[in-house]
């Protein structure tokens, strides 16, 4: 159901074009094909890989200028104001970008506010319940609406470049992610100006801010849950974009790092951020309805959500780290003038990194009373992650040691990140070993060492990638004075303003105090921090006049200007919105060092899809690891229907916090409406024609399905994260079991036994039968199908009812054990309605010619959201039904 295509300019190119009366058509019927056969069993027709010759044959002029004609027109941005309406990556990044920058400025106006609080003892400039809302909403804003964000934006606006693509697979699945995180965070930080901003710690730890009065809690609870659907939606979308979307030859070990480093982290949003929803879903029902999850009174245990919370936390500081060493990875062997030193260790490395990160969460949690063993281990994964950390730096530094270094911006405020991160790591050895966090815990040592790895890790490389791709992207040269300026005043504020901090926190000034008194030496130290973030403010200011300056009187710079190797200095100066004239054949690392003619040919439209004569956006899709051409994508132009989708998705998110709970559902059915259109209209149309010729001889499908789909990915991607918000529910079922031996508590009602089976049975013939649609139609036997996808819909309604009806007796607000069962119901429930919107959807794509048995991508995407749903139904009914009668 996400494998785009562009419906709307396909229909006028269809009526355009001569009718192709051996292909099916949007209007057509299905013709008489062979039993089992469909689109996507189609393979590539013509040579392949091109050869020399092929390379080397003369193109028309005058059809080159038609050509380029035809795309610009494919291509074209809207003007005035329709321009909102926009989805090409360029425009989309570039907002992106821009906002997640102007939230961290608004969180630096926050820390300069709370640093001039703490500049002298006793200070009254800031009550303390002001004081509690700023540090909470700098941290939260920094970590969701800045660091996370900044590094989705800038991926969605460069990896298509990196890739030599059109675009990403999926154009307004990123304006949808775009509208929501702007929505949300203008309704999460704006929560500041009114007073109401949540005042608990970027952490939110209950008791303190379950109990919390006020809005302010519900405000960072549904709010950041809306951000977060932006985040996974534009993970999802960037991991996609570079397995799939890769030119024909760029193998996975010749892929540019930065793709490397973006599905690594992508793949972490998808398993980090999953655990926090589920903390937050919880949280909000002991808000909204007094469920006890995290009420010892009633079996509850504050300890869940510390768990939950630090699943995602300590691995959201890798998220924010590993974006800025790809960053790192690109400017370093270019400014060297030679490839990169090892890299397989680094892509090794990476993908260590992101896996060491999720076994040390307990590094936020050795003062709680654990276990020593527990301390023991997870002190020892803490130091263990150094080792493929400083893989990837001492590779970095080989590289810089064995080449002919070039000074320049992007390369000063690089060897400054590697300062200011290696100085963070150093202190982070020293608080991985329990003895020393029991005395640092909570006091201002740890926020040096938390700003030293994030400012280095994170807003130094940021800035110095932001110098390197800024001539690819604006087509001008930032200035060479501002940006040094800008560094020395940002280095060196920084470190005027954290260094002390190590000795304030020694001397045990505590963290999220609003004042002190004069008599404990903290008074000085507190001032030269106070002066240092000023001096950082000045610097991260001449920073951002240099970003939005007017520049028109600047020339254009040079089309390379770095002398990069990778692909994406390729781009067309002036900028054009077609990403690439013509999509590569790559056979090495950095093709513009190593492949001679490249750009020559690239231009002369002597590759791949150099033309579009439908009139469509498209995009090549590629095998997943030697990257062989198999499928044209058609994607998505601009549209309203994405901004629709957001604006109503986020009224079902943030009306509740004002318990307008009957206006939200309002707006959530009217998000389900919007998004049904933008599926029907704009994904997995029936092509016009079953192959296209894409240039130098070879003809590729215009459709596909199943594993060779790129919505397929997509739905496969999505539902890891989700089946990791599930399995993070069921880790709370044991966490209580193992942590309270009251859990169930004695003589405590279950859940209607048979009922709960009766449920699973029938919700397991609803995957059976969905699974048996998709088998019957795709052999011609569409009557069938469409009866057992009726069949599957009554069954997923018969079943979803059986499940909710056997918790009725239960009380969820008496005790833990029986809000369980009753949050594990409303999950999979939840999940139902999705799955019984797609049956439906699936049907009526039957009954009205969408979904045919050669164009089936749909049936298989919702096939595979049910092969993930029937798991999580089983381990329902098995919890709720069976699990409580054997304790």
């Amino acid at each position: 159901m996400t494998d785009e295509t562009d419906h709307s300019r396909e229909s006028r190119a269809q009526d355009a074009l001569p009718r192709d009366d051996t292909h099916p058509t949007a209007s057509q019927q299905e013709p008489a094909e062979p039993r089992g056969h469909r689109a996507d069993d189609r393979a590539p027709e013509g040579p392949y890989p091109p050869t020399e010759e092929m390379l080397n044959e003369p193109v028309d002029p005058e059809l080159q200028k038609e050509q380029v004609a035809r795309l610009r027109k494919a291509w074209e941005t809207p003007r005035g104001w329709r321009y909102i309406s926009a989805v090409n990556n360029t425009e989309v990044g570039v907002w992106y970008s821009l906002t997640a920058f102007a939230f961290m400025l608004m969180a630096g106006v926050m820390a300069l506010m709370i640093r001039t609080q703490l500049a002298v003892p006793e200070n009254d400039l800031i009550s303390a319940d002001r004081f509690n809302q700023l540090f909470t909403m700098h941290g939260s804003a920094m970590m969701f609406l800045f660091a996370v964000p900044m590094f989705e934006a800038i991926s969605i606006l460069i990896l298509p470049g990196i890739l030599g693509a059109r675009d990403m697979p999926f154009p307004r699945l990123s304006a949808y992610g775009y509208w929501c995180f702007l929505i949300g965070g203008i309704f999460v930080i704006g929560s500041i100006f009114f007073d109401s901003a949540p005042n608990s710690g970027w952490f939110m730890y209950p008791p303190l801010a379950t109990k919390a009065e006020g809005i302010g809690s519900d405000i960072w609870l549904l709010g950041l849950s809306f951000i977060e659907v932006a985040s996974i939606a534009a993970a999802v979308e960037l991991i996609v974009g570079a397995l799939k979307c890769r030119p024909p030859g760029m193998r996975v070990n010749i892929m540019p790092l930065y793709a490397w480093y973006v599905m690594v982290v992508g793949g972490m949003i998808l398993f980090a951020f999953p655990p926090l929803i589920a903390g937050d879903f919880l949280f909000e029902m002991e808000r909204s309805l007094d469920w006890p999850f995290f009420d010892p009174e009633r079996g509850g245990d504050p300890m869940l959500w510390q768990h939950l919370f630090w699943i995602f936390g300590h691995p959201e500081v890798y998220i924010i780290f590993l974006p800025s060493i790809a960053i790192a990875a690109m400017v370093v062997p270019t400014m060297a003038r030679r490839p990169i030193v090892g890299y397989s260790w680094i892509v090794l490395s990476a993908v260590g990194t992101g896996f060491l990160s999720f076994g040390l969460w307990v590094h936020h949690m050795f003062t709680t009373g654990l276990p020593n063993m527990s301390l023991g281990f997870f002190s020892a994964a803490s130091e263990a992650v150094v080792i493929p950390t400083g893989i990837q730096i001492f590779a970095f530094v080989a590289t810089l040691m064995v080449g002919r270094v070039k000074i320049s911006l992007p390369m000063l405020w690089i060897a400054g990140a590697l300062a200011v991160f290696t100085a963070g790591g150093l202190t982070g050895v020293m608080v991985a070993l329990a003895p020393f966090d029991w005395q640092v815990h909570d006091s201002y040592f740890i926020v040096a060492h938390l700003h030293y790895t994030l400012f280095g890790g994170m807003v130094f490389p940021v800035i110095a990638g932001i110098y390197y791709f800024y001539p690819f992207l604006a087509k001008k040269m930032m200035s060479e004075r501002l940006g040094r300026w800008s560094f020395w005043l940002t280095f060196t504020g920084f470190n005027i303003c954290f260094l002390p901090m190590h000795l304030t926190g020694l001397l045990g000034m505590p963290r999220r105090v609003y004042t002190y008194p004069g008599d404990l030496g903290w008074d000085w130290l507190n001032m030269v921090s106070t002066v240092g973030a000023f001096i950082l403010a000045a610097g991260i200011l001449t920073f951002a006049w240099d970003l939005v300056r007017p520049k028109g009187r600047q020339p254009q710079v040079p089309r390379n200007p770095w002398d990069a190797g990778t692909i994406e200095w390729t781009h067309d100066v002036p900028g054009e919105a077609w990403g690439v004239r013509s999509i590569p054949h790559v056979t090495s690392r950095y093709p513009l060092w190593d492949q001679p003619k490249l750009v020559e040919r690239m231009d002369a439209g002597r590759y791949y899809l150099p033309d579009a004569e439908e009139g469509l956006r498209e995009t090549l899709i590629t095998t997943v690891i030697d990257a062989k051409p198999i499928q044209v994508q058609r994607v998505t132009g601009p549209a309203w229907i994405t901004l629709m989708a957001a604006f109503f998705t986020g009224g079902a998110f943030i009306l509740p916090t004002f318990s307008l709970y009957a206006p939200a559902i309002v707006s959530g059915a009217f998000a389900v409406v919007c998004i049904l259109y933008w599926l029907w209209t704009a994904t997995a149309r029936v092509p016009e024609h079953e192959m296209k010729d894409v240039g130098l001889g070879l003809r590729l499908p215009t459709y596909a399905s199943g594993p060779r789909a790129v919505g397929w990915w997509a739905m496969w991607i999505t539902m890891l994260g989700d089946a990791t918000a599930f399995a993070s529910l069921i880790f709370g079922i044991f966490f209580y079991w193992t942590a309270n031996s009251s859990f169930p508590p004695p003589g405590a009602t279950h859940a209607n036994g048979m009922l709960v089976a009766l449920g699973t049975v029938l919700l397991v013939g609803a995957w059976a039968a969905t699974l048996g649609a998709r088998e019957t139609n795709r052999r011609g036997a569409v009557p069938v199908a469409r009866g057992l996808l009726g069949l599957a819909l009554l069954l997923t309604i018969a079943g979803g009812a059986s499940l909710i009806v056997s918790v009725l007796e239960l009380e969820p607000t008496t005790h833990v054990y029986p809000a369980m069962m009753c949050a594990l119901v409303v999950w999979i429930s939840a999940h139902l309605i999705a799955g019984a919107v797609m049956q439906a959807y699936c049907l009526a794509g039957s009954v009205f010619g969408k979904l045919t048995p050669r164009h089936d991508a749909d049936i298989w995407n919702v096939t595979l959201f049910w092969h993930f749903l029937v798991i999580s139904i089983v381990v329902t009914g098995l919890m709720v039904g069976l699990f409580p009668r054997m304790l």
